[in-house]
């Protein structure tokens, strides 16, 4: 080991004098340390630390970036403080010397961490170990009402993570506000918000409707930058005036109005008669062409004509011979060419501008309406709280008492806005030289590994903590260049390839790594997948005719990426089968997803088990579309294609003679599918299966709820174990997953309440909702870059590593947010990256210049995921990258050697393919189907629980709307229209009004009950409050605030139509659940539960 891969405040340590400082949580610190390190190893460990100096577990606040990452760093704390528990004496010594203890501390401390265990589980509460997101919204809900008020927060803070799955209702209420305006102008009202009219018919003659829908898209995804811009008073002026841009055109509104004037048309004139006396053709051409402007009339098409006359899309046109006239005019039209480009990107700037703001109000306007929030709205709140004056003291007084620790892991992944938010707070001790009562500090992280810009993180943020823990807590500043991660051989490559482009100035910050391990490495290459020699672009031929049914259409690209897959396969194959590498151990990382999909299905054609890329859709997977469709049927039986889907799914496995029969049977009777098929009397035994367990379980669709249809259909029609029977050997882990994850995911919509299976498919079709995070062992894992940070893998394969340079963005925004300033700068609407305004220039020279840099950053990302191999592959691209891919940086620094191909052996058969170690399924064949009636019983009532459960829904719905109703409003009528909505809602009966009408009457007019249900005695109420603690999503049915001379009252009320509902200790233990919420969010405040029954008593819970 290289004694300089350890350096404190850029002096060369021993490794012992590095972890003494990092470890002590006497100290702020900040260390940036290289891939495989310990950072997260260093961060827990600085948390035992402090625990042993009796830091209470309550006053040590981790933060980290993702819900996974927490979750580690919590189970790597409590298994470790169980561990220590039962070691002996010697080995906690040796283990709190690792973590910077002198010998004679670590015999003192030996007994302390000994106990530390006990001490945990008795106490009961850990240490506060959130997500950035998660710990502001714990920020948020402790600041008193009027806060959240002011801010225009609900009080419950109902999150949407992902603000895209509410982008088809926003477009539609921002188009029908546009549609509004039309008619305001058209009634010759032309009120104020014309201007928005305005600028929207100009964008979309502009751009179009799709662009812009996409752009305003985007604008939406930026939505945090753009707000501080306004606010700030930079966005509009982020596009300069053509005037502020050059003074030479100061005062002009449109640059093209110089072509008006005397002296530029005689030059113009002049030159036109020069070209037209040439001897050359193009010359006289081109004299015409400025004849013919100049008599244009309108100031664009002159404009246009003379640009067309004396200049092609590449620039001034040649061979129109020389003279000081046409060198004048070409260049100053060139000069107002650029002018017209910066007026025009600056009159779209304005008019996008202007829609984004209408956007903003839309989606303001319905996240109140559904009391919603997002991470935007906790940002914001969350810098707001900690940097206003009003209540930054009463925020900053709680932190004090609250926290004694802050680690942050992943530091490199912050945003400008989160920076400055911590630093609001951490502001307050800077000078204070780490007094007794300051916040001690430990950020760490790894500049080198930031990838994740697209959300806002910024590198340069950590340059700007580093010297705010430096010069303002007096920390100190620690490096580490040695991992325990990586085999020699593979520090070498990254050694070589990121060293050189740390000559070139490409990768600034870069040192040589050095490594703990001494495992043998190997650097390799699979066979290149060239171009034919006689692919060309842009050729013209005309392709054969082809059947469309029959034959698919066979792009040039996708074929080598389909040999680039195999050429993968085949290799991990020779590893698995002549190598002995488990599956689990191996990795295939790309930029993109399609690539890994082309990766997936060679995987599988050589019975191969892999594990699918993370993002991945939920209902993208071929098994949960399959079940998508089956319950498509069930709640809408005329929808003949998703029926036909079902049935021939595995769920069912009809055959296609078995469908062509059902669609020549609903023809003949002209009718749907559904009804054809419940009318097959003369039918086969699998037809008759279908139709049966269909018609049960429509049944049950129309008032179970999601889970439990899902449940009754996975259990009844045995779909688990045909899916196993269908699949290869090597997929059926990864099938039970989807399908499982598909049943959790029925759990999740509205807390698994009120919803309902045609609300439930509609929202899976509509909602990026992802399958979750998963590893399985004996699968290959393909993963993108981004998702392969913070993992490892024995063997991993970066395919697809001579990609051409990416594509400029169009309909984007660029945004600059310095680190050192609180709001944006600048904030511009783009319509091009590869051509912006003039005045941008620089700006985009930035921008492009940041991309590169994390393009080398994602290249050290997936260098440093592999422990001992690395094996490249590529496709010939079409044109090589003109910053250098991959490959040929790898290439031109020798980190590999691309003549030394290896060439995997081929599986001689598809049965050789197979794994004999994989057994993932116990079940070889289906069991037996027994005979079913061939004539459909009628379905069974529901059973009289379930009839008490769905009454029960009605009277919760129809509460919930009558209880916002002022008391005289509550007539007869409106009970009745409550009560009849409500069972629609909630699929009853529409006669089950009748059985609900007396309960909802005795809860209404019980006297005892006036106080709780009566909105003008509270001094604030709702219903169906939803709530988050403890990582649990929770919904009350009635929140009420009560103003009494004691002081304010808080009462959580749960509907509950038994007799005795207190007596029952689930019932007792949720309203416990209930009140801990409500008291973490009104810390002071009384906070009391009670039931309220069917009979109209108010009964307090325990």
């Amino acid at each position: 080991m290289n004694q300089a891969a350890y350096r404190i405040n850029d002096a060369a340590v021993p490794r012992e004098r590095f972890y003494q400082v990092a470890c002590d949580p006497q100290r702020s610190v900040v260390v940036e340390a290289c891939a495989g390190a310990g950072k997260t190893w260093m961060l827990v460990s600085r948390i035992l630390r402090a625990l042993l100096d009796g830091v209470a577990p309550s006053q040590i606040l981790a933060i980290t970036f993702t819900r996974k990452a927490a979750g580690e760093m919590r189970e790597r704390l409590h298994e470790w403080l169980r561990e220590f528990s039962k070691a002996d004496d010697a080995e906690r010594q040796q283990q709190l010397v690792m973590r910077g203890m002198l010998p004679a501390q670590a015999a003192q401390a030996s007994a302390a961490l000994a106990a530390l265990y006990r001490q945990w589980l008795e106490d009961g509460r850990g240490v506060e170990i959130h997500t950035i997101h998660g710990w502001f919204s714990r920020l948020v809900r402790a600041a008193p009402l009027d806060a959240l008020a002011e801010l225009g927060l609900p009080p419950e803070l109902n999150l949407v993570e992902d603000s895209s799955e509410l982008w088809p209702e926003l477009w539609g209420r921002f188009l029908r506000r546009m549609d509004a305006q039309q008619t305001l102008r058209e009634s010759e009202a032309d009120p104020e918000g014309s201007a928005e009219l305005d600028a929207f018919l100009g964008m979309v003659r502009e751009v179009g409707r799709f662009n812009l829908e996409a752009w305003l898209q985007s604008a939406l995804s930026n939505r945090l930058e753009i707000t501080l811009a306004d606010q700030a008073g930079h966005l509009e002026g982020s596009v300069a005036s053509v005037g502020q841009w050059s003074a030479a055109w100061a005062g002009v509104n449109d640059p093209r109005e110089a072509l008006w004037k005397d002296p530029v048309q005689q030059q113009f004139w002049a030159l036109a008669k020069l070209l037209s006396q040439s001897k050359g053709v193009k010359a006289q051409a081109a004299g015409r062409g400025v004849e013919q402007a100049l008599g244009e009339n309108e100031l664009g098409a002159r404009y246009e004509g003379l640009r067309a006359a004396l200049f092609t899309d590449k620039g001034p046109r040649k061979q129109l011979g020389e003279s000081d006239e046409l060198a004048w005019a070409q260049a100053w039209l060139a000069d107002l060419g650029l002018a017209v480009e910066q007026a025009q990107a600056q009159a779209v700037h304005q008019r996008m501008c202007r829609l984004a703001r209408a956007l903003f109000e839309e989606y303001t306007s319905l996240k109140a309406q559904r009391g919603q929030v997002d991470m935007v709205d906790l940002e914001l709140a969350a810098s707001h709280l900690l940097s206003d004056s009003s209540v930054a003291g009463w925020i900053q007084e709680r932190l004090d008492t609250q926290v004694r620790q802050l680690l942050m892991d992943e530091f490199q992944d912050t945003s400008p806005l989160q920076w400055q938010t911590m630093k609001s707070w951490l502001g307050a001790y800077a000078g204070a030289g780490g007094g007794a009562q300051a916040v001690r500090v430990f950020l760490v992280g790894d500049p080198k590994q930031s990838i994740y810009r697209f959300r806002r993180a910024d590198p340069r943020v950590f340059e700007a903590a580093k010297h705010f823990v430096l010069d303002g807590l007096r920390g100190e500043l620690l490096s580490c260049d040695h991992t325990r991660r990586n085999a020699p051989g593979v520090i070498a490559a990254l050694n070589l390839v990121m060293g050189d482009a740390m000559e070139e100035g490409a990768f600034q910050g870069f040192r040589p790594h050095t490594t703990e391990s001494r495992d043998a490495a190997s650097v390799r290459v699979l066979p290149d997948v060239r171009r034919p020699p006689n692919e060309a672009l842009g050729d013209a031929s005309v392709p054969a005719w082809r059947d469309t049914l029959v034959e698919p259409r066979e792009e040039p690209d996708t074929s080598l990426k389909q040999l680039e897959a195999e050429h993968v396969a085949q290799a991990i194959g020779e590893l698995i089968r002549q190598q002995g590498v488990a599956p689990e151990d191996i990795f295939v990382l790309s930029r993109k997803r399609a690539t890994l999909a082309w990766v997936g299905q060679a995987l599988q054609a050589h019975g191969l088990p892999f594990v699918a890329p993370e993002d991945t859709r939920l209902i993208d997977t071929p098994e949960v579309r399959d079940l998508v469709a089956l319950v498509e049927a069930l709640v809408s039986p005329q929808h003949d294609l998703a029926l036909a889907h079902a049935l021939r799914s595995p769920v069912f496995g009809w055959s296609d003679g078995e469908l062509m029969g059902l669609a020549a049977r609903a023809r003949t009777a002209g009718s749907a599918w559904w009804t054809a098929l419940m009318a097959w009397d003369d039918a086969s035994p699998s037809v008759r299966h279908a139709a049966t367990s269909l018609a049960r379980w429509q049944v049950l669709a129309r008032h179970a709820p999601p889970h439990d249809l899902m449940e009754a259909v996975l259990t009844e029609g045995q779909v688990r174990e045909r899916w196993v029977a269908c699949v290869p050997e090597s997929m059926r882990l990864q099938a039970m997953a989807h399908i499982n994850a598909l049943l959790a995911q029925s759990l999740d919509m509205d807390g698994g309440r009120d919803a309902t299976p045609y609300r439930w498919v509609r929202a899976l079709k509509r909602l990026p909702v992802a399958l979750p995070a998963r590893v399985h062992p004996g699968a290959v894992q393909l993963l993108t870059i981004h998702g392969a940070k913070g993992l490892e893998a024995r063997v991993v394969f970066i395919v697809d590593a001579d990609a051409q340079e990416g594509r400029p963005n169009n309909f984007t925004l660029m945004v600059d947010w310095p680190e050192s300033e609180s709001r944006p700068v600048s904030c511009a609407f783009i319509r091009s990256e590869a051509n912006p305004p003039p005045s941008l220039l620089q700006a985009m020279a930035h921008e492009r210049a940041a991309q590169r840099r994390e393009e080398l950053n994602a290249l050290y990302v997936a260098l440093t995921r592999a422990r001992e191999q690395l094996v490249f592959s590529r496709t010939e691209p079409r044109a090589s990258n003109k910053h250098g891919s991959w490959w040929e940086r790898l290439k031109r620094s020798n980190a590999m050697d691309e003549s030394q191909v290896w060439a995997p052996l081929t599986p001689s058969s598809a049965a050789e393919g197979g794994l004999a170690t994989v057994s993932d399924a116990q079940l070889a064949v289906l069991p037996v189907l027994e005979a079913l009636p061939t004539r459909l019983a009628p379905a069974p009532p529901p059973p009289v629980a379930e009839e008490a459960a769905l009454l029960g829904q009605v009277v919760h719905k129809a509460l919930e709307w009558l209880t916002s109703l002022p008391v005289a409003q509550r007539s007869q009528a409106k009970v009745g229209q409550a009560l009849q909505a409500a069972c629609l809602a909630v699929g009853a009966p529409a006669a089950w009004s009748e059985r609900a009408e007396p309960l909802v009457r005795h809860i209404l007019d019980s006297r005892e009950l006036a106080a709780w249900l009566d909105p003008a005695q509270a001094a604030w109420s709702g219903n169906e409050v939803g709530l988050v603690h403890a990582g649990k999503a929770l919904r009350i049915d009635r929140l009420v605030a009560l103003d009494g001379a004691a002081g304010r009252e808080w009462w959580v009320l749960d509907y509950k139509l038994q007799h005795r509902p207190q007596d029952l200790p689930a019932y007792q233990s949720q309203m416990r659940q209930y009140v801990e919420a409500v008291s973490a969010l009104q810390p002071g405040e009384v906070v009391r539960a009670a039931f309220i029954t069917g009979d109209g008593r108010l009964v307090e819970a325990v």
